[in-house]
């Protein structure tokens, strides 16, 4: 199955470019040669949009993953598909995307302030969460919302670097999520820093999309904490605005 280059690894706050339709699958899903389109993992959700073109348009429900890693825009039942060979616009949800953005980089910072193993975490509109092992209930939760507050209003820099796969075998510290395996098979992973390497306040592999600075998440509130499991804690985090 073809592969598709992944645009939104370059610049996750790309909402519109074109693309040349390479396939489609047998389901009726679309590969496009370059894709702003996030494709479902790592808890969170693949992206939503629309494909245009000249004879027409097409609304994306939501994008998965293929054979072979290809990224497959899936759409709404009905929709008319572009034939392949077809350059098309490709138009980003973009307040859902930003969204999942900004969920996703509060989630990095709550596995700071919550120093536990992470079993588990997923991603949805305005809110996500994350499973720690974690026996005990915290015994002060808005303090633990005061400190995530206080390092999303320091406007910490989000920025990227690679390591090689060995490198990170040989730095099994640096993986917090033991339900989800860190993105690897091109022989680099991609580690998600949150602060400078001089004050680093998080370092952790990741493939998913994230906002370039803290400020952005804006205030958050800690939700209910969960019971899951005699070892686990499942807490839940809402973007407030």
């Amino acid at each position: 199955m073809p592969t598709s280059e992944l645009l939104y690894r370059k610049d996750a706050y790309a909402r519109m470019t074109e693309a040349e339709v390479l396939a489609q699958t047998d389901q009726g899903g679309i590969i496009l040669d370059r894709t702003l389109f996030y494709a479902t993992g790592g808890g969170q959700p693949g992206d939503s949009g629309k494909l245009l073109w000249a004879e027409g348009q097409c609304s994306i429900a939501t994008t998965v993953k293929g054979e072979d890693g290809a990224v497959v825009l899936v759409p709404e039942e009905g929709s008319a598909l572009p034939p392949v060979g077809a350059t098309v616009t490709q138009v980003l949800d973009w307040d859902r995307r930003y969204g999942h953005m900004r969920v996703h980089t509060a989630l990095h910072l709550l596995s700071v302030v919550i120093p536990l193993e992470v079993t588990g975490g997923s991603i949805s509109d305005g809110k996500g969460r994350l499973d720690f092992n974690m026996p005990e209930a915290p015994e002060d939760k808005q303090a633990l919302q005061d400190q995530l507050q206080a390092l999303i209003d320091r406007d910490l820099e989000v920025t990227e670097d690679w390591i090689t796969d060995a490198e990170l075998d040989a730095n099994p510290q640096l993986v917090k999520t033991m339900s989800v395996s860190p993105p690897r098979g091109a022989g680099q992973v991609r580690l998600v820093r949150i602060g400078t390497e001089e004050e680093q306040i998080d370092l952790q592999p990741c493939g998913g999309t994230h906002v370039r600075r803290t400020r952005e998440i804006g205030k958050i509130r800690l939700g209910k904490v969960e019971k899951k499991g005699k070892q686990n804690r499942r807490v839940h985090l809402h973007l407030e605005a």
